[in-house]
């Protein structure tokens, strides 16, 4: 059987999707719940299977492998692995300068 973890997420990766949610809102509200749904859905896997998610490139290449990632294109959700927690620790734009993004955020959070 499977170790199930608790989902928590931090409020940079809130923001994160409150900030990509209300974006996409100002024109299409019904796309903005799909998105919604499916980053949800994607997370939510992550609570069954957490080291699926690959080390995230830009950060192993610096020698830090703590954290983890999942593709919802265009978006990457960055993660990490506790002992019975996966913390959501940021949703970014594949199509911004991830590397630069990542360090900003982890470094501070």
């Amino acid at each position: 059987m499977s170790k199930t973890y608790k989902l928590q997420w931090t409020t940079n990766a809130k923001d994160d999707l409150l900030s990509i949610l209300g974006y996409i809102k100002k024109d299409s509200p019904q796309i903005a719940n799909e998105i919604y749904l499916k980053i949800r859905t994607k997370v939510k896997s992550s609570n069954f299977f957490p080291l699926k998610g690959r080390v995230v490139p830009e950060l192993q290449k610096e020698g830090i492998t703590l954290y983890r990632e999942l593709i919802t294109s265009p978006w990457r959700i960055i993660y990490k692995v506790g002992n019975d927690t996966v913390y959501i620790m940021a949703i970014l734009d594949s199509r911004q300068n991830v590397e630069e993004l990542l360090l900003q955020k982890l470094l501070k959070g």
